[in-house]
């Protein structure tokens, strides 16, 4: 990578969206099926056949994999060319299951671009599950992780990362998904808890949308985010997840120093050095921590959303709820000199909190919520409730936040609500009727 300073701006730049095509979101965002598979059709039925299948796929390859369990035995999965899908052929993503059984160092690699894994379960692999990474200096970029559950990694469960020799590892999806630590599986994480949900370093113009992400802690040791982008990753957006039980729940930065990815343009002039991300924005996620295990481990919850040495971020409309504050350091914190964010409207029960110089203009948040407010916060459901009346009405919504975290528009009744969700009808009746996070009004839901 060439050794090029990205500089920060002492204000918000103006950040143009991500360059993700919308057409790869299903009904525009909704959780809905992938669409039929078209080209070539590859179906198999065994793990070896699965192995082969992929190493031999050519261009607009779609490989179906039947119901089961396929044991690879420290085999993996080498996408290394263009354009191929890998999908359970159920769509049910439980059915079809890659056990790596821990002797699989990664279960998935992928080298080319516009490779999609979709529809089944990724589980045990030794280091990670899904690694996306560049070969040959090329680029690889479009990647589409759609509908899959992602279990008990002995490291990250979805690694993405540039390599020495160039390229990057751009413009991914990663969506409608469920990644997971178990408690069995955390007796398996190494290194004094080297873990963490999806990671990414060095990448440009990600989405992570309507994904659940549990269970990223251990007793001793401080695991990383459920959701982190950092190593000058730039213009993220993580939207419509829910995260629970997870030390870190979203993470844009952390280094302040490191090898610089350089950028055409200069979108935060008045940086110091190095910066960690660039631009991006959180909004409409649920961060929930409940369980009495994670509040007694070595950590405890140390925040929800965490801005370290990011410039140029937007946070908005989140929900981050702790049922044990004195175990819970901040809901969302911002820090070290280069930080600029801008925090809105959002709705929390602990503080938010400004740390080593950072700066945010903050306007709409709400720090006092109770659990009476949210339709059962001590299992992480955190819709409002009939109680949740404080957090209506409260703000103008940003426009970089259209929609809540169903996918229903904000506002829907006037001025918006804090926090994730909009709620419309406050009557008990609608609130046990909450759909899931990510649910919208069209289509299942695949958490």
């Amino acid at each position: 990578m060439a050794a090029v300073s990205v500089a920060v701006g002492a204000g918000l730049p103006q950040v143009p969206p991500p360059l993700y095509d919308m057409a790869r979101h299903p009904q525009g965002g909704v959780c809905t099926p992938l669409p039929p598979a078209g080209g070539r059709v590859v179906r198999v039925a065994r793990a070896d056949q699965l192995v082969r299948a992929v190493a031999e796929a050519g261009r607009g390859t779609t490989i179906l994999v039947a119901d089961g369990t396929y044991r690879l035995d420290g085999a993996f999965l080498r996408f290394a060319t263009p354009g191929v899908t890998l999908r359970g052929a159920s769509g049910r993503r439980e059915a079809v299951v890659l056990d790596g059984g821990y002797a699989s160092a990664e279960i998935v690699q992928i080298l080319a671009s516009d490779v999609t894994v979709a529809d089944l379960t990724l589980t045990r692999a030794y280091d990670h599950p899904i690694h996306v990474m560049p070969a040959g200096g090329r680029d690889t970029t479009r990647t589409l992780l759609y509908n899959v559950r992602v279990v008990d990694p002995g490291q990250q469960a979805i690694k993405v990362n540039p390599v020495e020799g160039g390229g990057y590892t751009d413009q991914g999806i990663v969506a409608c998904s469920r990644v997971e630590l178990t408690d069995e599986g955390r007796g398996q994480v190494r290194d004094h808890c080297y873990t963490g949900g999806i990671d990414v370093h060095a990448s440009r113009d990600w989405v992570i949308r309507d994904n659940h992400i549990e269970g990223f802690w251990c007793a001793r040791g401080l695991s990383e985010h459920a959701i982190h982008f950092w190593r000058a990753s730039r213009d993220t957006v993580v939207e419509r997840n829910v995260l629970r039980n997870n030390a870190r729940g979203v993470g844009f930065g952390m280094a302040t120093d490191g090898p610089p990815r350089a950028y055409t343009d200069d979108v935060c002039p008045a940086a110091r050095g190095f910066v960690d991300h660039l631009g991006g924005i959180v909004r409409n996620n649920a961060v929930a921590a409940d369980r009495p295990d994670l509040f007694a481990s070595e950590a405890g919850l140390d925040c929800g959303i965490c801005l370290w040495n990011a410039c140029g971020v937007r946070v908005g409309h989140n929900t981050v709820f702790t049922t044990n504050p004195a175990r819970t350091f901040s809901a969302i914190e911002w820090r070290f000199p280069n930080t600029t964010a801008e925090i809105v409207n959002n709705l929390v029960n602990h503080r938010l909190r400004e740390r080593d110089a950072a700066r945010a203009s903050t306007s709409g948040n709400i720090e006092h919520a109770t659990a009476q407010w949210f339709v059962d916060a001590s299992s992480g459901n955190l819709h409002l409730g009939p109680l949740g009346l404080p957090a209506a009405g409260r703000a103008a919504a940003p426009a970089w936040v259209p929609d809540d975290i169903d996918g229903q528009a904000r506002p829907r009744d006037g001025r918006a609500h804090a926090g994730a969700d909009e709620a419309v009808d406050h009557s008990p009746a609608a609130a046990s009727d909450r759909r899931p996070a990510g649910a919208g009004r069209l289509g299942p839901v695949f958490r």
